[in-house]
């Protein structure tokens, strides 16, 4: 590493900036924001638009496991690109299904054969890749630890399970209503309602504007409606469902997936975009804006996507319109409220969550 070099940060990245490896043409699976990754070689693939774009920024290849990936066997069929790969180094997630699912999917989008490293935090669980890989056929060794991390490494092969399996369904009965939830590993509330969202369920329909006169739908609720943060689209299809004409983002790609492939089961229309929080929205303004914000990111605690929510929430709201959002008691959101706003009501509050409403003068 010379002088110029940018210094890895995360633990993770310090293990791998130390190895001989020359990871030129590389892909980096699912990795986190690193000045070392990001000033290096190959390129990034990720869910989480907000690190495409900090690679993109830096003048370098970022995709999402959506999109038409190069050098992937599905690209290079005739071998010509597939060459182009030397390499993957998968950061391991907190979610072990998730980190299953990105296994799965390098086996079944890069060439047999292709060296795999997978890297991550011990407290994360980055040793249990060992049973992963065994009950998947894939040899392993350990290549190297420190800074309380693990590298192991493997060659991918060709695997019977099918990535795709790792999408279900699930359902719920909102208001005695039945929609039926699109479901990814990753994806805030996978498999389940989120009781938070359950009780921001149930104080909408006493603050959302409703249709009351010729040409509207008793109870339709009216307007554009923001879903910040999707996850799997419950509130966008509630939202929809009544009426409403709604603008689902997320800054994760199996999020904004997911509310697209809600909205279509249950034969709801609604907009659907990757945003890292306003990003995507530039100029567009909202009568209500709904959310229950992420507040971690991986282990760690994170306040800066709701913060930023809440304090450019004005710039993309009508005269009059809400922002209606539930968190944890006792995060720190009076305070950023109070100050964007000027003021603020609480909706609930049953100890453990609190639905707050602020309103644009």
């Amino acid at each position: 590493m010379n002088a110029d070099t940018p210094q890895a940060l995360p633990p993770t990245c310090q293990l791998l900036a130390r190895q001989e490896t020359d990871y030129r043409g590389w892909w980096w699976v699912a990795p986190p924001r690193d000045p070392w990754l990001e000033g290096g070689q190959g390129l990034a693939i990720s869910a989480d638009l907000a690190v495409r774009q900090a690679w993109q920024a830096a003048g370098r290849p970022a995709y999402s496991p959506f999109d038409s990936l190069p050098g992937s066997a599905e690209e290079a069929p005739q071998g010509e690109g597939q060459r182009e790969v030397q390499g993957a180094v998968l950061f391991w997630p907190k979610s072990h299904a998730l980190g299953e699912w990105w296994l799965l999917w390098l086996c079944a989008t890069l060439p047999e054969g292709t060296p795999l490293q997978l890297v991550g935090e011990n407290q994360g669980g980055i040793k249990r890749v060992l049973k992963v890989l065994a009950a998947l056929g894939l040899g392993c060794r350990k290549l190297d630890s420190a800074r309380r991390c693990s590298l192991f490494e493997t060659r991918l092969g060709r695997v019977a399970i099918d990535p795709d399996a790792a999408w279900t369904a699930f359902e719920v009965e909102p208001d005695a209503e039945r929609l039926l939830l699109a479901s990814h590993p990753g994806v805030f509330g996978h498999g389940k309602l989120d009781d938070g969202t359950r009780l921001l369920l149930e104080t909408l329909p006493a603050v959302l504007p409703v249709g009351d006169g010729p040409g509207d739908v008793l109870g339709d609720v009216l307007g554009d409606v923001l879903d910040m943060g999707c996850g799997d689209g419950i509130l966008a299809a509630w939202l929809a469902r009544r009426g409403a004409a709604v603008t689902a983002v997320d800054v994760n790609a199996f999020a904004v997936e997911a509310t697209r492939r809600t909205l279509a089961t249950n034969g709801l229309v609604g907009e659907t975009l990757e945003s890292d929080v306003y990003s995507a929205l530039a100029g567009r303004t909202f009568d209500a804006i709904v959310s229950n914000p992420p507040f971690h990111q991986e282990r760690a605690i994170d306040y800066g996507p709701a913060a930023q929510l809440i304090l450019e929430a004005l710039a993309h709201l009508k005269p009059g319109g809400q922002l209606l959002l539930v968190a944890n008691a006792f995060l720190p959101y009076p305070d950023l409220l109070e100050r964007a706003f000027g003021g603020f009501e609480i909706l609930a509050d049953d100890r453990r969550f609190r639905v707050y409403r602020a309103v644009s003068r």
